[in-house]
C-alpha cells in the first residue's frame, strides 16, 4: 500500500511540481522548494485496487486529471494501467488525492490563483468513478 502512494506521489510530481531546470509538463507549475509562499497538503486520498501489479521492466502508465477545483484545494484523480503497448490493456488502480494550497508560514488554505486555474481548467473531467464502493 505505501509502494502505491508513492508511485501517485511520483506521478503528482511530475504533474504538477515546476523542476529546478529544465522544460516541465504544461501544468507543472507548483513551486514546491523550500522557500516558496505556498504549498499542497495532501487532505486525503482513496486508492481502489483492481489487480495485482506484476513486476515488470517497462513503467507502468498512468493517466491523471483532475476531478475537480475548488476554492483552494484540487482533486487529482489517477488510472493506472499495464505499460503502454502491452496488450489486453490491464486497469490495476483507481485513485484520487484531494491536494489543498496553503500558505507555507501560517499553513491556513490560500484560494488557488486565476493563473493556476487557467493552466489547469483545460484538464478538469469527472472525477474518477470508484467501482467497489458500498
Amino acid at each position: 500500500n505505501a509502494e502505491m502512494l508513492r508511485l501517485l506521489e511520483e506521478a503528482r510530481i511530475q504533474a504538477f511540481w515546476r523542476p529546478d531546470e529544465g522544460v516541465g509538463l504544461d501544468t507543472a507549475i507548483l513551486d514546491a522548494r523550500p522557500g516558496a509562499e505556498t504549498i499542497g497538503l495532501i487532505a486525503r486520498q482513496e486508492v481502489e485496487y483492481l489487480a495485482p501489479i506484476p513486476y515488470m521492466r517497462s513503467p507502468i502508465d498512468i493517466e491523471m486529471w483532475i476531478g475537480r477545483l475548488g476554492g483552494a484545494s484540487i482533486e487529482i484523480c489517477y488510472e493506472m494501467f499495464s505499460p503502454e503497448g502491452v496488450t489486453p490493456r490491464v486497469l490495476f488502480t483507481k485513485a484520487a488525492t484531494t491536494l489543498v494550497m496553503v500558505t507555507a508560514e501560517t499553513g491556513r488554505p490560500v484560494r488557488i490563483s486565476d493563473s493556476l486555474r487557467e493552466v489547469w481548467e483545460p484538464y478538469v473531467e469527472a472525477p474518477v468513478q470508484f467501482t467497489k464502493r458500498g
